[in-house]
Parts: structure tokens; C-alpha cells; sequence
């Protein structure tokens, strides 16, 4: 059986002596009842084919078509067809950039991800780190007076203002996410479907909060994101080649580390789509996704 191992965090674990590309059922129990217990998982080892990890991701859900709309696995890397590094001007390196930044994935899309699940290929001598944060614990260690101050209240999610946030300035149909569908509305604290546990939503694609004007809206989303990455909510996972991790897009946040990009970096991802009866946000939006400059009140 898998050896569960917990992390030195308040959240994650270490999963051994398990082959994610043949489990038995059994295996499979194990997997998935730690993965909503610990949050994100560690696979030291796994070499996994790109069909094995597309396999494991639909264990947990339909998967997430990415870059093209048919894409189950994308590379994840800074290097091009050719072999060559990504240069500073082209959007897929401001988009690894960007990704430096706290954040959940798809939050920005309509249907917001269950969960991301990534495989190392090709890693830098250093830098190029994954870290993972627990929303989980940082509601939990919210004073009492926060808790009841962010309890009804929403921000919206953008790509476009988090790149903009970044420095890069991007418009529809750049990349994978740069829509016309409007910024989803979404709870600043979320309440997870199968734990019941509740968790902070938040990170670099929420960006307007309606009822609050904009300065006031990020300040609380600047000291929100603070309290939430520190200490002992964190995990820094050192990538080696056959690496596989995953966490729970519900209840966490994650970022790339920086890296020399003249070395090349090559993480297979596999993103698992959220279920719709509560990852679907409300339709009915009535703010634009490119529509992210400030103002002095939302109305």
C-alpha cells in the first residue's frame, strides 16, 4: 500500500512505494482520500508517460483542455519548438513570469480548476521551485473581527489585470485564458465541496472587490495574500526529473520560483477542471475581463 508521509507544513504529503500509472483500487482510495485530506501531493519518482498522467488526472474529474482547446498535457517551459530560449518580448515568457505570482489556476475562466497536477522533465541546476500555500490554515488563523469583515464579500478574477499587475499588457486571443467572457465573480472565502472546510480565494487574478473602491479592495487583497504565504502554510518542492505533485486548486495557492531562463525547464501539466455545480461561476457578470483599470468606486 502507499506510504503517506506528511509534509513539515500544515498541509501536503509525501506519497511513496505507489506507481500513479498502474494503481489498484485500493491505491486509488488512498491516493484520493489524502489528496482532500493534505491538500497537495508529492510523487518522488513516478516517470510518468504523458498518457499515465492524463489517466491519473481523469481519476479526479474531466480534464481541462488547454493552448489549443484540445490539449490534455502542455509543456510547461521556457524553451520554443526549436530548441531555443523564450525571449523577454514574447507572451509565453510574461506568462511564465506572471506565474511567479501566488495564485490559483483558471480562476480567471469561467469554470474555475479542481486540480493541477505537474511532472518534471527538464530542471535547472536551481531555481525553478514549485511553492504551494495552504488557504485552508490562513482563513483558519484570521482574527475573528477578519473573518466576519470578509465573509460576504467577492472579488473578481482576471488574467488580464494580473499580467497587467506584472507589467505586461496583454488582449484577447494572446494565450490560453484572454477571453471575452467577462471576469468572474467569486467568494473571498469558499467553502470546499467534499471537506466542508473553508479556505481564503484569492491571489494575483482577483483584482475588484463591488462595493469597496479599488485602493481599499487591494489593500485588503495585498494584506489577505500576506498573512496567507508565510510560514508554516508553506511548501518549497525542489523539483528532480520523474517528479510528479498536484494540489487542490480549492484550497490553495501556488507559484513558480524564478530560474535562469539561458537553462531549460520542462514540467508536463495536466489541469483537472472543477465540477460545475461549484466551480461554475454566476453568469450575469457585468464586468469585463480587460476592463480592469482603477476607479474610485465599484457601482
Amino acid at each position: 500500500m502507499p506510504t503517506v508521509t506528511p509534509l513539515d507544513a500544515s498541509f501536503g504529503a509525501r506519497i511513496t512505494d505507489v506507481k500513479l500509472g498502474a494503481m489498484t483500487p485500493a491505491e486509488w482510495r488512498t491516493v484520493e482520500d489524502a489528496f482532500h485530506e493534505y491538500g497537495a501531493l508529492v510523487f518522488p519518482g513516478q516517470n510518468l508517460s504523458d498518457a499515465e498522467q492524463v489517466a491519473f488526472g481523469e481519476r479526479f474529474g474531466n480534464i481541462e483542455l488547454l493552448r489549443d482547446g484540445s490539449a490534455k498535457a502542455v509543456p510547461i517551459t521556457n524553451l520554443k519548438a526549436d530548441g531555443t530560449v523564450l525571449r523577454p518580448v514574447e507572451k509565453r515568457f510574461q506568462s511564465l513570469r506572471g506565474n511567479e505570482g501566488w495564485h490559483t489556476d483558471s480562476s480567471y475562466m469561467p469554470l474555475a480548476a479542481k486540480a493541477s497536477i505537474l511532472a518534471a522533465q527538464v530542471v535547472p541546476a536551481s531555481g525553478g521551485e514549485t511553492e504551494v500555500a495552504d488557504m485552508r490554515n490562513a482563513y483558519d488563523t484570521l482574527d475573528k473581527t477578519m473573518q466576519a469583515r470578509i465573509a460576504d464579500l467577492s472579488a473578481y478574477h482576471s488574467l488580464y489585470a494580473s499580467q497587467a499587475k506584472a507589467g505586461y499588457s496583454f488582449k484577447t486571443g494572446d494565450g490560453y485564458g484572454y477571453h471575452t467572457a467577462g471576469a468572474p465573480l467569486r467568494p473571498l472565502v469558499k467553502v470546499h465541496p467534499v471537506t466542508g472546510r473553508k479556505s481564503l480565494f484569492i491571489g494575483r487574478h482577483a483584482f475588484r472587490i463591488p462595493g469597496l473602491a479599488d485602493a481599499e479592495a487591494q489593500a485588503l487583497l495585498d494584506d489577505l495574500l500576506a498573512h496567507a504565504c508565510q510560514p508554516p502554510r508553506l511548501y518549497l518542492h525542489r523539483w528532480a526529473p520523474g517528479d510528479v505533485m498536484m494540489w487542490d486548486n480549492r484550497c490553495m495557492l501556488h507559484r513558480a520560483c524564478p530560474y535562469d531562463f539561458n537553462q531549460p525547464r520542462v514540467l508536463r501539466h495536466v489541469r483537472v477542471a472543477g465540477e460545475p455545480e461549484s466551480e461554475l461561476a454566476p453568469t450575469g457578470r457585468d464586468e469585463r475581463a480587460d476592463d480592469f483599470q482603477p476607479r474610485a468606486a465599484n457601482r
